[in-house]
């Protein structure tokens, strides 16, 4: 943002944060933030990419910001756009993952998706994302990014932290990235500006407090909370470190990180707890605080929830779903209403003891419904990466005709082949059309249709 104007009182509240250099920080503030994106392992492409992010394998900056819009990669899921500083947290929680064992995890304030997606990637099938986002009308799109991401271990929830407390010793690593001030993202969001004030900040952390005194039952006894906001504050930040580590049974970790990086690590006054503060002007990013602390006593755990009313699904119908799915065996199989669903079968259990307790809005991967004899496909289908592609017929689009699909426009195919399709643009689906004699029917949802003008 050029010829940023702080909020008044603002600089003056940030001199005494670990640190803070007023000099570089005005001045990267008077500069255009770098535009970064964070590469989906799952979907390898030939996506363009510029200088890597230090602390992320998958991270890359760009030299200028592209039409994210208008490239059919994007909508593939090949690629998400993420704040640089943000990917972190894939550093932290490489840190403290558990080899080989399998591990459920909890985001907890989810929407858009950015550290979801970010966490999936590191996860295997074995390990359950539960992506959470308390704000009904933020999940839409929290789902539609994990249908990019394409697997089949994640579940999205709509739910308030009070209601995790009932899932005692349920997950091993909850990330917290919480509401905040929003000092972090000034150069990226103006509105944050005119919305900051010393009222706000303590009024940010009461709720913080609140938030994670929901959710610490939930967390295992030797399970890690990862903590995250985009404010400077130290309210916000190591104030509610020291709160953790008094009020509950939590002990700081100290995670390694390269000088290099430039990265302040700072240490909450009264119990020491360490934290790391990106800084514009030190960091190639905007503003992060993150930590990480072990829980180190056991609040109970959750009786196993069998589900005594268990499906009867017809045989017939799970033979013809199963055929559109690689690997098929190494799903659980169900329906939602008429909708056929698969999740790693490694989550059946915690599928049955989740929908007890949550409202869930997405689980697993959808794959469609059964008209007769056919499978109607579901566009979550199309963009995972459980689909057996040799089950499907796939057309290869070129660049405008990948743009029209994805506009919803009337798409002219030269090909004698016949019913539903995967469209594809450099070997990853967009999603599904069906061809007949005389027409293409263009089944890419209308709610994520392309709907500006292409730039000139």
């Amino acid at each position: 943002m050029s010829n940023a104007v702080f909020p008044p009182l603002f600089i003056d509240s940030l001199h005494s944060e670990p640190g803070f250099d007023e000099q570089s920080f005005v001045e990267a503030h008077q500069n255009e933030a770098l535009v970064s994106i964070r590469l989906n392992p799952f979907k390898p492409s030939d996506t363009q990419k510029g200088a890597p992010v230090p602390w992320c394998n998958e991270g890359f900056y760009l030299e200028k910001r592209p039409s994210f819009t208008f490239d059919p990669l994007f909508h593939a899921g090949a690629y998400y756009v993420q704040e640089a500083s943000s990917m972190f947290i894939g550093h932290i929680f490489n840190c403290v993952k558990p080899d080989g064992e399998p591990v459920k995890v909890l985001d907890l304030c989810a929407a858009p998706g950015g550290k979801s997606t970010l966490l999936n990637s590191l996860l295997n099938n074995t390990d359950l994302l539960v992506a959470n986002e308390i704000i009904k009308t933020r999940v839409p799109i929290l789902a539609d990014n994990l249908t990019r991401w394409g697997t089949a271990n994640s579940i999205v929830t709509n739910n308030d932290p009070r209601d995790f407390t009932r899932l005692k010793g349920f997950f091993d690593i909850i990330l917290v990235d919480a509401p905040c001030s929003g000092s972090g993202m000034f150069r990226k969001d103006g509105s944050a500006m005119e919305e900051w004030s010393q009222a706000n900040v303590e009024l940010c952390h009461q709720r913080q407090q609140r938030i994670l005194a929901d959710i610490y039952p939930a967390l295992k006894e030797d399970g890690y909370l990862i903590y995250s906001t985009c404010s400077y504050s130290h309210q916000e930040n190591e104030d509610v470190l020291d709160w953790l580590c008094t009020e509950f049974a939590m002990e700081s970790i100290n995670i390694p990180v390269q000088p290099d990086w430039n990265i302040t690590t700072s240490q909450s006054p009264k119990k020491g707890a360490y934290g790391y503060r990106f800084y514009p002007g030190k960091i190639l990013g905007e503003g992060l605080f993150a930590a990480c602390l072990k829980k180190t006593n056991d609040s109970g755990t959750l009786p196993a929830h069998k589900n005594s009313g268990q499906q009867k699904l017809p045989i017939k119908e799970i033979a013809l779903v199963k055929e559109y799915i690689k690997d098929a065996d190494n799903y659980y199989y169900l329906k939602v209403a008429d909708d056929w669903l698969a999740i790693d079968k490694h989550h059946h259990e915690s599928l049955n003891t989740l929908h007890k307790h949550l409202y869930i809005k997405k689980s697993g991967v959808r794959i469609g419904k059964i008209a007769g004899r056919d499978l109607v496909p579901d566009h979550e289908l199309a963009l995972s990466v459980i689909i057996n592609k040799d089950a499907v017929l796939q057309i290869p689009l070129k660049y405008d005709e990948a743009i029209a699909y994805l506009r919803k426009d009337n798409l002219v195919l030269s090909t004698a082949d016949k019913g539903w399709s995967l469209m594809s643009y450099e070997g990853l689906a967009l999603g599904w059309a069906k061809l007949l004699p005389n027409r293409v029917n263009n089944y890419y949802p209308k709610e994520l249709r392309i709907l500006s003008a292409l730039p000139i």
